[in-house]
């Protein structure tokens, strides 16, 4: 587990004074107990007390925020609810965190051109409720959409069970409004469907705060569908269930949603949530088709058939709305209910080509053997976007540090056959390393120029995500004396 830098107090004290003596009180927090709750995000493992925190509720006093910092030279972490697992929102010892949860209003919706303008702050969840009235939703769903926010979901291009058929956070945004660190407000994209220029919001999306603080964000709502129903396919042997899901693919068929659960993990969520899953089978897939009712049961029927060649052993099929909810909610709560079978737990996030699926799982069984650690795999089957749940207990020693090198070594894995470090979870600082494996020099030097073009002081949440070239030499120079293949010879595809 990481252990905190010590803070200096003066340096403290001289950041504080100059944010309160521009900002209302309630805004700056310094004191240690009262920033301790934002010493880390979901990545639990690495903490770090902050200098400071900044919890602005408008644009003008994040515009003030940032005056202050690049003034006095002071990083800056920004931060939504903090359920990222990446460390993207841990705390610098000599930082400030700026916060945008209070920045949590819906300012419009508008039902006829099916799009909302939200603030950062406003909870995923809180657009679909909010757009319900309207027959309108918004489609990404990651798991933690109960209190995940817009703004980081644009910071890490977050997706959800049904991002195969209806994308990710890039494919469902239309507009972002930033303040830079130069104190300026520029807009990303436009409500038209074009716009002028380069496509600078998608290099936004997913950019993990290291560009600008998104103040204001326009999302695409798409119709609530007429019917859905969900497949529930149980499989004897991963093998054979990895290569089903390639055998819908193959044939077509682009579900709503389409997930895989192994043994372990089924089994882990079923007493926690009663979803009704199969724990005896080795994997279970669930296939959503949403649409017309006609629509819905065509599909049904021809997922059904693919499924039975693809060597399903069981299928069952929600009869109700109420059922089709139960089946997702075990895929959705699977991280939480690690925690009724493993004091720790941590969630690694790669993805790869659909057709090496099964050769990863079988490669991820092994290694549970080769560290000593179990390992429950969940995961967006459909875009082979994989989250496999590391278990582990930390106070053992030297098992997180297993954990660690187990997590590393997936995510070599999936860039061995073709795939990459992440998928919707960022780079933050817990994949920093691995982005060694995946990126050349001069990549990653093409990374630091696109921030430099944003972020000329490098005060914008600095030491995360494009590793130096510093630190990719240590990076290899430790795989080798561990025995490890050289990153620089990994198999490029």
């Amino acid at each position: 587990m990481s252990e905190s830098t010590a803070i200096d107090p003066v340096r403290r004290q001289q950041v504080a004074s100059a944010l309160r003596a521009a900002l209302p009180a309630r805004v700056v927090l310094s004191d240690p107990e009262d920033t301790r709750p934002y010493e880390c995000d979901g990545l639990a493992a690495y903490r770090q007390l902050p200098m400071v925190v900044c919890l602005p509720d408008s644009e003008a006093q994040i515009l003030t925020i940032l005056a202050i910092c690049r003034e006095l030279q002071v990083p800056i972490v920004p931060r939504g609810a903090g359920t990222g697992l990446s460390g993207g929102a841990l705390p610098l010892a000599d930082g400030v965190v700026l916060s945008t949860a209070r920045l949590n209003r819906i300012v419009r919706m508008e039902p006829y051109s099916r799009t909302a303008v939200v603030q950062p702050g406003v909870r995923n969840l809180a657009i679909s409720e909010a757009a319900a009235v309207h027959g309108l939703y918004y489609a990404p769903d990651p798991s933690s959409q109960i209190a995940c926010t817009i703004g980081g979901n644009v910071a890490e291009n977050s997706g959800g069970v049904h991002c195969l058929k209806y994308g990710l956070t890039v494919h469902n945004v239309l507009r972002v409004r930033v303040a830079t660190i130069d104190g300026e407000i520029i807009e990303l994209g436009s409500e038209a469907l074009d716009a002028p220029g380069l496509d600078l919001l998608a290099v936004f999306i997913g950019s993990e705060g290291m560009l600008g603080i998104v103040t204001e964000v326009t999302v695409k709502l798409v119709p609530k569908p007429a019917a859905a129903r969900v497949i529930m396919a149980s499989f004897a042997d991963v093998v054979t269930g990895g290569n089903a899901v390639a055998s819908v693919i193959a044939a077509g068929i682009i579900p709503a949603g389409l997930e895989m659960m192994d043994r372990t993990s089924a089994r882990m969520v079923e007493p926690f949530v009663k979803a009704g899953y199969d724990t005896d089978a080795a994997a279970i897939l669930l296939c959503e088709a949403d649409g017309t009712h006609e629509e819905v049961e065509e599909e049904i029927a021809r997922m059904t058939a693919v499924l039975e060649t693809a060597g399903a052993s069981a299928i069952e099929v929600s009869q109700s709305d109420q059922e089709r909810m139960k089946f997702w909610s075990g895929r959705k709560n699977a991280f939480p209910a690690a925690g009724r079978i493993s004091p720790d737990y941590y969630c690694m996030d790669g993805t790869i080509p659909r057709k090496r699926l099964a050769e990863v799982l079988t490669g991820i069984e092994l290694m549970e053997a080769e560290y000593g650690l179990r390992c429950a795999n969940v995961f967006h089957a459909g875009d082979g976007n994989l989250h496999p749940l590391i278990l582990f207990d930390a106070n053992q020693s030297g098992e997180f540090l297993r954990a660690e090198a187990f997590g590393e070594a997936i995510l070599a894995l999936c860039v061995a056959v073709g795939g990459t470090i992440t998928g919707e979870h960022g780079v933050g600082k817990e994949k920093i390393n691995s982005m060694c494996l995946q990126f050349t020099r001069a990549e990653l030097d093409a990374f630091f120029a696109v921030k430099r073009a944003f972020d000329v002081p490098f005060l914008l949440n600095p030491d995360k995500a494009i590793p130096t070239l510093n630190r990719c030499a240590e990076f290899g120079k430790m795989r080798v004396t561990a025995g490890l293949l050289p990153f620089a010879d990994l198999p490029r595809f």
